[in-house]
Order: C-alpha cells, then sequence, then structure tokens
C-alpha cells in the first residue's frame, strides 16, 4: 500500500477538497483507496456522535466501506485548535492515539491510503501545559506523526498573497523532518482571484522542486454541487506518479 499525507500552507487551504478530489482520481484509475482524518475539530452530534463534515465528506468519496468513527477517530466540537480544544476537555492528544487508527488503516486491503492533516504542517497537538504536566520535554506536532508512519507528503498551496513564502518553509521544514514531499497542487480556494496568478504559479514551480500534480481553480457555477465539483477537480490532478 502506498501511504501519502496531504499537508497545506495553512488552514482553510482546501486540504479536504484536494483529498478528495485526489481520491475520486485514483478510484477512476481502478484503486481501492483508504482515508484517514485523524483529527477534526469542529463538529456536530449526530445520534450521540460527533461527526466533522470534511471527514464525512473523505469517508463518502474513500470506497473501502471505512465508518466514520474509522476514517476519524479524534473529534472535538469546538471549531479551534485541537490542542485548546482537547486542553478545555482536560484530554491528551497522543502520537499512539493517532498512529492507532492509523494502524487500522492500514490493515484494509487498499492500493492507496490518503491521511489528510489539520491546520497546517507544525500543527500542536500538546499545550505547554500539557506538556509540563506530563514532564515531557518537547510539544508535540501532528508532523511527529507523519515522521513516525514515514508517509509521503502531498503540499496544497493556498494561492493567495503570501503562499510562496508558506510554501517554501512548509516544503523546508517537512524535507527538515527527514519526508519526502512528492508533489504540490496550487489550490484557488477563494472566489477571488489572486492578483497575477499565472506569475506566482510559475515562480513556485520553479522554486518547488518536487512536480506540480495540478492547478486547481475556483469553480463559480453555482449549479454545481460539491460533489460535482470534487470530480471535476479530479479529471485535474495528475496521479501517474502516484501508481509508480
Amino acid at each position: 500500500m502506498k501511504n501519502l499525507f496531504i499537508t497545506a500552507t495553512d488552514t482553510d487551504a482546501g486540504k479536504t477538497f484536494v483529498a478528495c478530489a485526489i481520491t475520486q482520481a485514483l478510484i477512476n484509475a481502478g484503486k481501492k483507496v483508504a482515508v484517514y482524518k485523524p483529527i477534526a475539530a469542529g463538529c456536530h452530534r449526530e445520534e450521540g456522535i460527533l461527526i466533522n463534515e470534511d471527514a464525512q465528506l473523505l469517508a463518502e468519496f474513500a470506497n473501502c466501506g471505512q465508518s466514520i468513527n474509522e476514517v476519524n477517530p479524534i473529534t472535538f466540537a469546538d471549531a479551534i485548535a485541537p490542542h485548546i480544544a482537547a486542553e478545555k476537555e482536560n484530554r491528551i492528544i497522543s502520537i499512539d492515539d493517532v498512529m492507532q487508527g492509523y494502524e487500522q488503516v492500514k490493515t484494509i486491503d487498499a492500493d492507496i491510503s490518503i491521511t489528510e492533516g489539520a491546520g497546517g504542517w507544525r500543527l500542536p497537538l500538546t499545550s505547554h501545559n500539557q506538556t509540563r504536566r506530563n514532564h515531557t520535554k518537547h510539544n508535540l506536532f501532528l508532523s511527529d506523526f507523519v515522521k513516525s508512519s514515514q508517509q509521503s507528503v502531498i503540499l496544497v498551496v493556498n494561492m493567495k498573497l503570501g503562499c510562496l513564502n508558506h510554501a517554501l518553509l512548509t516544503y523546508e521544514a517537512i524535507k527538515a523532518d527527514g519526508l519526502e514531499c512528492i508533489a504540490w497542487i496550487a489550490n484557488t480556494a477563494s472566489n477571488q482571484p489572486m492578483n497575477n496568478l499565472a506569475e506566482n504559479i510559475k515562480s513556485l514551480t520553479q522554486l518547488l522542486p518536487v512536480p506540480k500534480m495540478a492547478q486547481l481553480d475556483f469553480y463559480p457555477d453555482s449549479a454545481m454541487t460539491l460533489h460535482d465539483k470534487i470530480c471535476a477537480a479530479a479529471n485535474e490532478i495528475d496521479y501517474s506518479s502516484l501508481l509508480q
């Protein structure tokens, strides 16, 4: 099984949209795709279970029959940073907890697993107070889980002012963690396109030493459902390197 981790330059960069589009593209190519979104903050309750809309969407696109709890085992009601939500609920997010759900995904008979991160690359899992109370020396980040699981990384770049700096710093952090960033995707997540979009994409193509898998433009057609837009984006993705 090939294992991929989707990260981004910042929050609201379109990670879920891209993760679903890649999933659909691979399914179109005849592959079985399992998905994993270990942590989600911002959920509603259905029949006693906290449901995150992004995780639910990801589960709907995958084709391995996973339950929502298998896709997204760690949930918080409040739409705030997960480590703050955990501290408010007197909970601790551990790498072991995140790895446990991931190991379950790896038991699935799938060709590819796609894990969607939360926030950006250095998403904190613990607060300073939690670290001090548990007598540990370092704060934990979601990137520590990616290091432990040794997944290949795809970087989603939110095409807006400042994205060149954010993309390069994120790429450098991924490499510094000893991981391989195998591709990046230019995503126009806003209905207000970036000024000089083509020039900025050209700059990133020259500055990032990995292939650009896709340029995903904003779909303004209000008649298209979100599923329609994701399926349209799937057709724009060059997934050939993922099948090697």
